[in-house]
């Protein structure tokens, strides 16, 4: 049996930065997604290994069963229905066991997410013979909650075959978990998140596990269902930044600012809040469908405004601003800045050829392209025979 599960990367809509000084902010799936396939061998494969497939970079790594039983004594000790943290003792040996495996200088940063695997296995699965194969439609690191997917899709595919979670193993096709499952799942990606990156928000994690949209500021999230069909070009700078360094530079500008600071943040909240009811609000026709666009359009706008105003962004965001201007459409970054990733609003009534050319004119310069679907479905298991 092999269960195969996807997980949907995200967008922040609106209020990226602004939400760390209390501001509302709004985040989405997107349709492209981060898979995970897993098959446990059968006794005629005299497999005893654990391994990890990385299609894309084409890296498999594996760890003998014997040697993780030997290198993590508190095995016997895990819940696949609880969540837990991973300990320091077992951090210290997961990160011998993914440094003996000679991960490529050039991809060292793969080091964590490794980690973030091992311990998701044998918390969920302990010490049983498998192979996990992961390939992705997000581009790594550039802000889509790639790594949020990569362990949204993984609990998903692990609990799958797991006792936690009853599920129909003959249905054809794609199927989601009922609620306390989906719940499940989402501690368990938020525990490797933690791994990867230390101290996330839980927002990418979340939105990757339940899909459609949230509302979130101080901590509260907000499930938002979407009533108009939203399609964003995603441009990918593919500059790399420094999230940490970029949101203590808009916290200098507001110790140094605090009034004039504090009005951008609440001029970001109020975008944020107006997105929200536009995108909920019922649609009629392709009239009003339209004049949503345009009113989000001017939003987007807005806030890239203020965010030009905290100082976060960047020559390359610049240029895809100006480059999506000559069409006459509307453009912000997402996510932490300074490079990264920029959306621009497709509206309905767009036709391809201004697409294509858009994407032509951004692709010239360096940019990578994405077109996805905003508000989606969120994380979903399908089942495959013995192969």
């Amino acid at each position: 049996m092999e269960a195969r599960a996807r997980a949907p990367g995200k967008i922040i809509l609106a209020g990226e930065h602004a939400v760390v000084h209390g501001s509302t902010a709004m985040a989405a799936a997107i349709d492209l997604y981060t898979y995970v396939s897993l098959r446990f061998p059968t006794p005629s494969d005299n497999d005893d290994t654990l391994k990890l497939y990385l299609k894309d970079m084409d890296l498999e790594f594996s760890w003998p069963v014997g040697k993780i039983m030997e290198a993590i004594p508190e095995l016997g000790s895990f819940s696949a229905s609880s969540p837990t943290s991973c300990s320091l003792e077992t951090t210290k040996a997961i990160a011998a066991l993914v440094d003996e495996q000679n991960i490529p200088e050039a991809k060292i940063g793969l080091a964590s997410g490794i980690s973030a695997f091992l311990w998701l296995y044998i918390s969920i699965h302990g010490c049983k013979p498998a192979k996990a194969t992961v390939n992705s439609e997000l581009p790594l690191g550039s802000g889509l909650g790639s790594s949020a997917a990569f362990c949204v899709a993984l609990s998903a595919a692990l609990l799958a075959l797991s006792d936690s979670v009853k599920l129909d193993f003959g249905h054809q096709g794609w199927q989601i978990f009922g609620d306390s499952e989906l719940d499940l799942v989402n501690k368990w990606a938020f525990e490797g998140e933690k791994i990867i990156h230390g101290k996330p928000s839980g927002i990418d994690n979340t939105v990757s596990t339940y899909g459609n949209m949230i509302k979130f500021k101080s901590g509260e999230l907000t499930c938002i269902k979407t009533n108009m069909p939203l399609k964003m070009l995603i441009t990918n700078t593919k500059v790399g930044r420094n999230t940490k360094a970029l949101v203590a530079g808009v916290s200098e500008r507001t110790a140094r600012h605090p009034t004039a600071m504090a009005a951008v943040f609440n001029a970001v909240d109020s975008i944020s809040n107006e997105m929200a009811t536009i995108i909920q609000s019922p649609v009629s026709d392709d009239l009003a469908i339209t004049e949503k666009e345009e009113k989000l359009e001017e939003l987007m706008e807005m806030n890239q405004g203020l965010l030009q105003c905290m100082g976060v962004s960047h020559a390359s965001i610049e240029t895809v601003l100006r480059t999506t201007l000559k069409f006459k459409l509307s453009s912000k970054l997402t996510g932490a800045g300074g490079g990264g990733c920029v959306l621009t609003l497709l509206p309905t009534l767009l036709s391809g050829t201004v697409v294509d050319k858009v994407i032509a004119d951004l692709e010239s310069c360096g940019f990578q392209c994405l077109i996805a679907g905003i508000g989606g479905k969120g994380m979903e298991v399908s089942f495959s025979g013995t192969s």
